[in-house]
């Protein structure tokens, strides 16, 4: 079974070298162009094209996948199966339908839910007890396709984007392994979605990462948790400075002050009041200007003070 893998972040590598591991015939890999990255903007090649070349796998690389400027290097290349794991482009319908075994796709959600560009950080946001892998057939639709296989995973109080992304990769590879190994056999199942139970996962925009103190605090920290380490909740210190958390927990207690107020300033960081009058501790923090510390450090540099307001508005 000749593999063609589309895939471009790490998410996507970890799948990749699972099925390249397993010995299957990877005949290519379509990954995003090289992009500029950092103060510098240097042209930085994504996850999937430095584990390929290392590999010795080709690679390619095109600007756009519309008007077929793709179909003679997939004719050339022939697979049987082609593998999606976080590409990040729509696939037109020349490639999604060329291959005899399908185009397969292992996305971040047991679906039909968390359908979309963001379904392991949407997941924690919205305080959901598990998640997992979603093998399928790709069609047109976004994340519409029959469903291969599932494989579940609970979204516990430690897990932040960074950790459940992780672990979710590492079932992604499972579990596209063990769908090809079902599909090469002929004993694949595949089941409908109920497209009446469907959510969406919107990509993460600027608004979802603005702190809103006021919210119940299960809430809040579930937002937190589920965009860290990456971009990060924030909010603003009195002097309008940017101040991203990185981490928070629950704090005990309880204070009549408004959301936002830091109730607390001690050796080990600092709380702050939200919904109900509720507290978190806050634990790291990446400063405007700064790079990510603790919040004890934080405190040191006398940065923050009991009574000090946090807020976007200023």
């Amino acid at each position: 079974m000749k593999v063609l893998f589309m895939g471009t972040p790490d998410f996507a590598k970890v799948c990749l070298s699972a099925i390249v591991e397993e010995g299957f015939d990877v005949v290519g890999v379509v990954t995003q162009p090289d992009k500029p990255k950092g103060r510098s903007y240097k042209l930085t090649p994504p996850p999937v094209k430095v584990y390929a070349e290392e590999c010795g796998l080709p690679v390619y690389q095109p600007e756009t996948l519309r008007n077929e400027a793709f179909k003679e290097e997939l004719e050339a290349l022939s697979p049987d199966i082609i593998i999606v794991a976080a590409y990040g482009k729509i696939l037109p319908p020349y490639i999604i339908n060329y291959p005899r075994y399908g185009c397969i796709n292992a996305h971040g959600s047991v679906l039909p839910k968390y359908r979309g560009a963001a379904p392991i950080q949407r997941a924690i946001m919205d305080g959901e007890s598990e998640t997992g892998i979603t093998v399928m057939y790709m069609d047109e639709g976004l994340d519409t396709g029959d469903m291969i296989l599932i494989e579940k995973t609970p979204i516990t109080e430690e897990d932040n984007f960074e950790t459940l992304h992780d672990r979710l990769a590492e079932i992604g590879g499972r579990t596209l392994v063990e769908a090809m190994k079902s599909l090469e056999a002929g004993t694949a199942t595949r089941e409908k979605q109920d497209s009446s139970l469907a959510t969406y996962a919107e990509k993460i925009t600027k608004d979802d990462c603005i702190i809103d103190f006021s919210i119940p605090r299960e809430e809040l920290l579930c937002r937190i948790r589920g965009l860290s380490p990456f971009p990060l909740a924030v909010t603003k210190t009195p002097d309008g400075r940017l101040l991203k958390i990185v981490s928070a927990s629950v704090a005990s207690g309880a204070s009549e002050a408004a959301p936002g107020t830091v109730a607390c300033v001690d050796k080990d960081g600092f709380e702050v009041v939200c919904g109900k009058g509720k507290k978190i501790r806050v634990k790291e923090v990446l400063p405007e200007g700064k790079g990510r510390m603790t919040a004890a450090d934080f405190v040191r540099g006398r940065r923050i003070e009991a009574g000090d307001k946090l807020a976007w508005e200023k």
